[in-house]
């Protein structure tokens, strides 16, 4: 098998849908016995420029659940895959991340469901 370039695999990588890259992913990580996780990597001294760039992806986190806090378990339930055991622990132990890593639309429509059921919710 011939050897691919960085460039290629970049490529490669560029036509896969985020579902086949996110297989791929979970497959890399079985085979080598990795974990593929973020690192913190410091940037160059011209870190202004990254700062003036849009916020791409948010994280809705639940302050408080407030007054009706069955309702909120039933719509942290609806937001996300969680067991209702899980759901509760999520609004028990406020302030939490409930989503994290999405876009503007679903963090505000998010925001609005939690606060529609009385909870207290930041976008981050």
């Amino acid at each position: 098998m011939a050897k691919l370039t960085n460039d290629e695999l970049i490529a490669a990588f560029k036509e896969l849908t985020i579902i086949e890259l996110s297989e791929f992913v979970k497959l890399f990580e079985e085979t080598f016995e990795v974990t593929a996780a973020a690192v913190a990597v410091s940037g160059p001294a011209g870190g202004a420029a990254e700062a003036e760039e849009e916020q791409t992806e948010f994280d809705v986190v639940l302050e408080a659940a407030g007054d009706k806090k069955i309702a909120v378990i039933k719509e942290v339930r609806a937001l996300t895959s969680l067991g209702l055991k899980e759901a509760k622990d999520v609004v028990d132990s406020a302030p939490k991340a409930v989503l994290e890593g999405v876009t503007k639309e679903a963090a505000e429509k998010a925001k609005d469901a939690l606060e529609a059921a009385g909870a207290t919710v930041t976008v981050k």
